[in-house]
């Protein structure tokens, strides 16, 4: 009889254990499912962002190209969305980055509207600009509606606007400079030539940034893969970053044109591919290339 008891026990034992195996089995299928889903959403979300900055770029282009006077207010802006659109190719894809990505795209919008109402005889010219401009922003003002409901679900959020208060840079672009005893710097495409690594960008105007002093490092990496300038290190917390020089301003909340020199410390320029990059803190903000030949 006790032999007999003994083995029921055991089989309930075995039986509830089974339950629980497959309960936790059950579990973690749905937390899997669940995160698929949102790395798809996510990924369609982020291509929907990239179309709606194509259509808007297409749309300047349109508007600089019927304007026999260049529109130098104009060109600027639309370098400004090609930074964006460039920046956000690069970008990981997750709540955090996308947020950033859509609060830099609504600064733009609204910097916009500020550029069309003062160019009063382009908005006429061009009305069926502004028509289709209020049409991207109600689209992006209901995917954003859909994206704050994600972020209501993410433990993140705290984080996702921490990283959304950081500058950032557009029309970066770098070039080698003859440098003339009497400080005149001329460009050049010709590595023997090369005195110097100019790099030039514009530090985006991002109103959740305070204005005071700020840092950007600045990467240069030749063609044989070495980090030129002063190629010290910098560390984060899950990352090393060689840096060729530390770019330091003072931001006034304000759009702000920055050029740095990078030298190879009395060593030749290789001939070849450049790769120019600008990091806030561990983050990349922006990248260009440029070649000497």
């Amino acid at each position: 009889m006790e032999g007999n008891k003994s083995s029921q026990g055991l089989k309930i034992a075995l039986g509830v254990a089974l339950a629980l195996f497959l309960g936790v089995g059950f579990y973690t299928m749905n937390l899997y499912s669940d995160s698929k889903e949102n790395e798809k959403q996510l990924t369609e979300e982020k291509q929907l962002v990239m179309n709606d900055l194509n259509a808007m770029a297409k749309q300047y282009d349109e508007a600089i190209s019927e304007n026999k006077v260049t529109n130098e207010s104009l060109v600027e802006a639309r370098e400004r969305i090609q930074g964006l659109i460039d920046s956000l190719k690069i970008s990981e894809t997750n709540v955090r980055s996308l947020w950033r990505y859509k609060k830099k795209y609504l600064s733009l919008q609204k910097e916009m509207d500020v550029l069309l109402a003062q160019n009063d005889s382009l908005r006429v010219e061009n009305s069926y600009l502004a028509t289709s401009l209020d049409s991207t922003r109600v689209k992006l003002e209901e995917r954003t509606m859909f994206t704050d409901s994600l972020l209501v679900q993410n433990t993140a959020l705290a984080e996702v606007v921490e990283n959304a208060s950081i500058l950032g840079t557009v029309g970066l672009k770098g070039f080698g400079v003859i440098e003339r005893t009497s400080g005149k710097l001329i460009p050049t495409e010709r590595a023997g030539r090369t005195d110097k690594i100019r790099v030039c960008f514009t530090v985006a105007k991002n109103n959740l940034v305070q204005a005071g002093d700020q840092e950007l490092y600045v990467q240069v990496i030749d063609p044989k893969n070495n980090t030129l300038g002063l190629n010290e290190q910098v560390e984060f917390e899950d990352k090393t970053l060689n840096y060729s020089i530390i770019s330091k301003f003072n931001y006034e909340n304000a759009n702000l044109n920055v050029c740095e020199f990078v030298t190879t410390k009395g060593q030749d320029y290789e001939k070849g591919r450049y790769v120019v990059n600008v990091f806030n803190h561990k983050d990349l903000v922006s990248t260009s290339e440029f070649t000497l030949k």
